[in-house]
Formats: C-alpha cells, sequence, structure tokens
C-alpha cells in the first residue's frame, strides 16, 4: 500500500526483549550503543502490562498501561527520549488477538466477565460462545481425578494456587459463570477463542469499534504523546478482519509505518489493500537461505532421510495428516465452533459429518488463511482437495460451500480465524520436526520442499519486492525461529558436504544412538549448528532444552501431556554424550572444522544480503555476532552488550568480530546514504566461477557475496572470475580498497564486499 504522506519510515531496526530483567530503562542505555551500530530504529517487544513474570509480553492484562515490570510509563518516556536526542525512531510490538487469562485476578475483563458473565460490561470484549457452554465460559484447568481441589474460600474460588471470582450474591460453585473442568476438556468442549491452543490467552474481539477503542487507548497515547514511531502487528490472521483492522489503526497513528507478523506461503502475496508496509520478513529470510544452499545436495541429502526413515518422505502428505491431527485433536473444539455456525444458517444438517469435512478442509487449506472475497481461490483449491481425497463427504461439502464462500457470514469469517491456528500448529510446531533432511530450512515463514533457488530467481523476486513492498522488513533472526541465522548457516553447509555429513552422521549415532535415527540427524544438526567449544557448559542445558521440545513437538514417539520416559532419556543421553564421550567430541571437532570457514562465509553472506536488499534489514538483538541460538527460549536470553560495545571500539577481541564490521558498515550507509538503495539491479559477472557470486546494484550501493564457499574452494577458487561493474571507479567500504572488480582481489578478506562509486 501506498505510504502515508507524513509517514516517516525505518532505514533499520534493532530489535530488544524487554523484560523485567531487562527493562525500557536497560533498553535506553544501550541506545547510544545501537546508534554507533548504524541502527536508525529501535524495536520493541510487546510493553503493556502482562502476566507477573513474563518473558516475552504477549500474554497482555490490561491495555491502559506499560507493564510496571518493564520500566512502565516512566521507562518508555525515558527510552524515547534517549531516542529522540539520537535521532531515532521507535517501533513496537503489539498484541491485538488476544490477552492472558491464566491469573484472572491480573485481568480486570477476564475477572469482571467470570464474575458477572454476560451481564459484564466487557462480556463483549471476549469471543465466548455462551449457549456453548450453557450460558457458562467453560475453563480447562483441573488436573486428572482432581474436582476435589475446588474450593470456596476467602470470598473466592480457590483451585490450588488459582483464584477466581464468585458471582455477586453467591456461595456455592455450581452458581457461577463459568465451570471449572479437566484440562483434557479443552480439545472438544472449550467455548471460547483462544491464540492456537494456549487455553491461557483469551481472544480479543477488536472488529467491535468499542473494543477497539478499549483496547489501544495506551498505544493511542503513544503516538498522541508522540512517543512511538510505528507499530509491529502480531499474528493479524486471527483477527476477524485484519483488513478493517489495519485500516481502524491507521486511522488511530495518522497513518504510522506498521508491520505485520504475517506468513506467505511460496507464491502467496500480501494483500496489497492492506494499511501496511509489509510483513516482518519470514519471506525474505526464506530466500536469503535458500540461494546460500547448494541445490546439488537436495538428492544425496533426499536419499539420506528416506534411508533414515525407512520409507520416502511425501512431505504434502506430512503436512496434511498433521493438520488433520491438529483439527480432530487440541483444536477440535475450534471445528465444533464452526459447525455449530453451519448449523445455524443451514436447516438441516449431520454436525458430524460437518466437522469432519471441516476438518478436511482445514487440513487441505494451501495457505495460513484465505481473505475473502479476494482470497476465494485459495478456498477454492482447498475444497477440490478436500472432495478429492474424501469424495465420501461430496454432498456436505455441496451444503457448506456456499456458507463457506460467504464473506459476511459467521461460519466463513470463523474458519478463516481458525486455518492460520491449524497450519501453524501442524506445519511449524509438528511437521518441521518430522523432516530432518536439511534443517536449516526447517524455518518460520518457509516450506522445506523448496530445498534452493538460484540466483536469478532471487534476483526476480529481489527486483518485486523493490516494487511492491520496498519498506517491508527483512529479517535473519527473530523471538521465533526455530533456529538463529548462524546455526542455520552452518546447517547449510551440509548442502555442500552431504557426503561427509552421512559419514559423520553414522559414526555420531553409532556413538551415542536414540530410538529413532531420522530424529537423531535433526538433533546432531542442532549440535553441530550451534558448536561453541569455548561455552560448552552453557551448551549443555541448552541442548537439552532444545531437546525436549523438539521431540515432544514432533510428537510421533512422545508428547507434552504424555512424555515416553525411556525413549527421552535415550535422547537426553546422546546431548549428554557431546560433552561426556571423547569419541563424540572427536567426531563433532573433525566436522566443524570441515565446515568452519564455510559457514563464517554463509553468515556473513546472509547477514550483507538482509542488511543489503529491499525492505527495512531487522537486527534481531545481539546477532551483530555469532547467532547460535536455538527455539525459544533459547533465542530470548540476556545479551551482554557491554562486551558487544567493547568489542564496537576496538578495546575487545571477538572470533565474530568481522560480523560486526559487515553489519556496522552496511548499517550506517544505509541510514547515512539512503538514495545508494532506491533502486534493484542484478550484476553479473564473468568466468568460469561465476555461479558462485550473488551481486546487486540497489542504486549507488553494490552487494557482493560469496555463495557456495565449498563449491568455489573445490573449484580452484576465483580465479580470474570478474564482476561486470558499472562505470566509475569502485570502492569496498569494507575494507577502504578499489577495485576493477577482479573477485580473487575484491574478496581476499572477506567472503563479501560492499561497493560505492568514488567522488
Amino acid at each position: 500500500m501506498a505510504p502515508h504522506p507524513d509517514q516517516r519510515r525505518p532505514h533499520s531496526t534493532y530489535r530488544l526483549q524487554v523484560s523485567q530483567d531487562f527493562t525500557l530503562h536497560d533498553a535506553a542505555g544501550v541506545l547510544p550503543y545501537l546508534h554507533d551500530l548504524g541502527i536508525d530504529w529501535v524495536y520493541l517487544s510487546p510493553l503493556l502490562a502482562s502476566e507477573p513474570g513474563s518473558t516475552h509480553g504477549y500474554d497482555v492484562v490490561a491495555f491502559d498501561h506499560v507493564d510496571p515490570e518493564r520500566g512502565g510509563e516512566e521507562g518508555l518516556a525515558a527510552l524515547s527520549a534517549e531516542a529522540r536526542r539520537l535521532g531515532m525512531g521507535v517501533l513496537v510490538d503489539i498484541v491485538p488477538n488476544h490477552v492472558g487469562v491464566a491469573t484472572p485476578s491480573e485481568d480486570p475483563w477476564w475477572w469482571d466477565v467470570l464474575r458477572l458473565g454476560r451481564a459484564s460490561e466487557h462480556a463483549n470484549a471476549f469471543d465466548v460462545d455462551w449457549a456453548a457452554g450453557d450460558g457458562r465460559i467453560v475453563i480447562p484447568v483441573v488436573g486428572d481425578d482432581d474436582e476435589d481441589a475446588i474450593r470456596v474460600e476467602g470470598g473466592e474460588v480457590r483451585y490450588h494456587d488459582h483464584r477466581f471470582p464468585l458471582a455477586p450474591g453467591t456461595t456455592t460453585l455450581e452458581e457461577q459463570h463459568y465451570d471449572l473442568v479437566s484440562w483434557r476438556a479443552a480439545d472438544e468442549d472449550l467455548n471460547y477463542r483462544r491464540f492456537f491452543a494456549v487455553n491461557t490467552l483469551a481472544a480479543v474481539r477488536v472488529e467491535d469499534p468499542e473494543v477497539f477503542a478499549d483496547t489501544h487507548v495506551e498505544i493511542k497515547r503513544w503516538f498522541d504523546e508522540g512517543l512511538v514511531d510505528g507499530l509491529r502487528v502480531d499474528h493479524p490472521d486471527g483477527l476477524r478482519d485484519p483488513k478493517r483492522y489495519l485500516d481502524d489503526l491507521a486511522a488511530l497513528t495518522g497513518g504510522a509505518y506498521v508491520l505485520v507478523e504475517k506468513i506467505l506461503e511460496p507464491g502467496e502475496e500480501l494483500p496489497r489493500e492492506w494499511a501496511t508496509a509489509g510483513t516482518t520478513g519470514y519471506d525474505a529470510l526464506a530466500l536469503i537461505d535458500r540461494v546460500l544452499t547448494d541445490p546439488a545436495g537436495e538428492a544425496p541429502l533426499t536419499a539420506l532421510e528416506n534411508r533414515l526413515r525407512g520409507a520416502p518422505v511425501d512431505w504434502p502428505r506430512v503436512v496434511h495428516d498433521n493438520k488433520r491431527a491438529v483439527a480432530d485433536g487440541i483444536l477440535h473444539s475450534e471445528v465444533l465452533r464452526i459447525t455449530r455456525e453451519v448449523a445455524k444458517v443451514v436447516d438441516t444438517v449431520d454436525e458430524d459429518a460437518v466437522a469432519d469435512a471441516v476438518a478436511e478442509l482445514l487440513a487441505c487449506f494451501p495457505v495460513y488463511r484465505s481473505y475473502l472475497p479476494e482470497g476465494r481461490d485459495h478456498l477454492d483449491q482447498a475444497f477440490f482437495a478436500a472432495r478429492t481425497a474424501r469424495p465420501d463427504l461430496g454432498s456436505t461439502y455441496d451444503v457448506i460451500e456456499p456458507v463457506l464462500h460467504d464473506e459476511w457470514g459467521q461460519p466463513a469469517r470463523r474458519f478463516q480465524q481458525t486455518s492460520g491456528m491449524v497450519m501453524a500448529k501442524g506445519v511449524e510446531d509438528c511437521s518441521f520436526y518430522r523432516w530432518s533432511r536439511l534443517t536449516s530450512l526447517n524455518e518460520v515463514g518457509a516450506d522445506p520442499s523448496i530445498f534452493a533457488v538460484d540466483v536469478a530467481t532471487f534476483h526476480e523476486a529481489m527486483a518485486a519486492r523493490q516494487r511492491d513492498w520496498p519498506d517491508a522488513m527483512v529479517t535473519l533472526s527473530t523471538h521465533d525461529t526455530k533456529r538463529g541465522e548462524d546455526v542455520r548457516a552452518r546447517i547449510t553447509v551440509l548442502a555442500e558436504e552431504p557426503g561427509r555429513w552421512e559419514q559423520a552422521l553414522e559414526e555420531l549415532l553409532r556413538l551415542a544412538p536414540v530410538p529413532d535415527p531420522a530424529f537423531g540427524s535433526l538433533l546432531w544438526q542442532a549440535v553441530l549448528g550451534a558448536w561453541t567449544p569455548d561455552h560448552l557448559p552453557d551448551l549443555r542445558d541448552r541442548l537439552h532444552g532444545y531437546a525436549e521440545k523438539a521431540m515432544r513437538e514432533a510428537g510421533d514417539r512422545t508428547t507434552w501431556t504424555e512424555p515416553d520416559e525411556a525413549y527421552e532419556t535415550q535422547v537426553h543421553a546422546a546431548v549428554d554424550a557431546v560433552f561426556d564421550a571423547d569419541g563424540v567430541r572427536e567426531v563433532l571437532r573433525g566436522l566443524a572444522h570441515r565446515i568452519d570457514a564455510a559457514a563464517q562465509a554463509n553468515s556473513l553472506a546472509a547477514k550483507l544480503l538482509a542488511i543489503t536488499i529491499p525492505g527495512v534489514p531487522d537486527v534481531y538483538q545481539g546477532s551483530e555476532l555469532w547467532e547460535t541460538s536455538l527455539v525459544d527460549p533459547d533465542n530470548r536470553r540476556p545479551v551482554d552488550f557491554e562486551h558487544r560495545v567493547a568489542v564496537l571500539a576496538g578495546s575487545a577481541e571477538d572470533d565474530a568480530a568481522a560480523k560486526l564490521h559487515v553489519t556496522c558498515s552496511a548499517l550506517t550507509l544505509r541510514r547515512e546514504r539512503p538514495e545508494l538503495f532506491s533502486g534493484y539491479t542484478p550484476v553479473s559477472a564473468t568466468g568460469v566461477t561465476a555461479d558462485h557470486v550473488v551481486a546487486y546494484d540497489r542504486g549507488g550501493a553494490i552487494t557482493v557475496v560469496t555463495r557456495l564457499p565449498v563449491g568455489l574452494d573445490a573449484d580452484g577458487g576465483w580465479g580470474e572470475t570478474v564482476l561486470d561493474l558499472p562505470d566509475g571507479t569502485w570502492h569496498d567500504v569494507l575494507t577502504g580498497l578499489d577495485t576493477d572488480g577482479r573477485l580473487a582481489d575484491l574478496l581476499a578478506v572477506h567472503p563479501v564486499a560492499l561497493l560505492v562509486r568514488k567522488d
């Protein structure tokens, strides 16, 4: 969408995770360092009041003030003032879809609704199907055979440490506006919409104008008082009408810079009519990773994966079946709610058949969600696939197809809000842990079945990005990525070394066997990606945490709710072997030594691409040095900013100093010379190793990065390969050297370069 004429837009951002351990006051203190790094805007995690002790802030409990644990109103004022002093902007993550209800007494709205039911002035704020609960909210909190722990005490309902209100004038459990039921009832009986399958995050109806106004009181103050310049909207796919919400937000903020955390499937485009500058950048991340991945590795790594699993992996079938399991399992209560909505508009339906048909449609849906009426194609694709898979439901599809195409109808709207949940839980949080071919590709917003893209395809995508979404965000690491950017860069080398990887993996599985060798491949790739011999004590606990989450999210051998102790013990023993078994460490050291140089080349290439392609580059906290985090909460660990300040100043050493130098040089150039980044033209090379370079001219700044470094070395290096530079004398801002385009000279110091014309 065209920018608002008065809208301020960033040249770059730096994401900070604000918490009780790193408050807004602390964040204000690091702004001078961020400015020296070349950053234009600071980008903050959610700030509104959240559950006590929350480390992430996505469990908002009040919309009218900044969380005191995070620094409160004074902290935001201090940070904003410091940003203004430095000429920096402020971008804040907001959470319009849901609120935290884990501690009802902390959320005054939820507490009031539990106390007064539908008579509460806040009842309309929550998406509750009261009829399905016989006029009560079903709260799935009770442990197995633990009903006797529910009691009335001190004028409240108590269940262990949980507190709930009593309805006015009542003293018994039977008279309340809610039912405390078994946690297992959530799959079937839940009657309020959640964030995905998180029972403690209740959805909010921001499509209602009064609810929108009430939930954006503090956000409005930020803009009225000039404290904040832009917003990142969390999970827009959960909203009833994302377009309308963004229009309302634009009116509230005066057309401020707004990004949406929207995941696009390959070939899918963000709706052009949305009032947003674009996505938060997972689409760009997927392309950067794949242009640096060797397509020649696909066949041998596929063969290895198939051998480990005992049969070929049918990725579309894996995705379908896991999405169907989610629709039939942890999100079946949402399927049943859609079914009830269908029954309200169709006189006679077989509700069991409708639920079956809806679940199959959700499993077949090709993207996260559609946006009717423009998104009819995706819905049509789902109906075609569902009819093909389940011809026995043909007559049911005949009934529900026109209902789900009615953009104003309740069933269609609710289906749209549900399909993204099913996709996220079935793919990101399950299927990604069941395919280990090359796990650097198993990233949020990406399709692991797309192994690599060639340079021409990358250039085509970047030219389109410059044309259509020049101010969308570009990211490499976030608080939600499954593997940090440098973990992925290391794993990517395996596509160039499939034979050596297979040999090493076989030896690791022999020395530290796990019951499922395919999961073992996923685990050992994570170990190799995060391998930091200088920090082994810290890494042990981190890898144990990763292993537990990975195997339980995969859900095929053990789960969160029914863990298989014997299986998990063997997996954890393999993790311990990394630190306790000399043979295992020797294999890892040998493999790491083989890939280290290429991995660092990949890291620097990815970083320079991310900072210089069309869009607004975001640096996730700490990732200006090596970012070897794994899945959350590992990627939300504290950052040693004092060390980074010292490395930037040249008073401390770090083996990632080259990455910091590339990051700072490129960010500073973008901020100080934005006119050099106003276009996109591929730059070709001539010579036998021309396929190993990615280069483009952004309008006066030319990026040059090494691609497939192992293959380049095998080919004897750059030789006489030369960049076809535009006229003029070009100068590398990373080394201070002039160049005639000869890559052997240009990339002799770093595997990347950033060129500008000399005056």
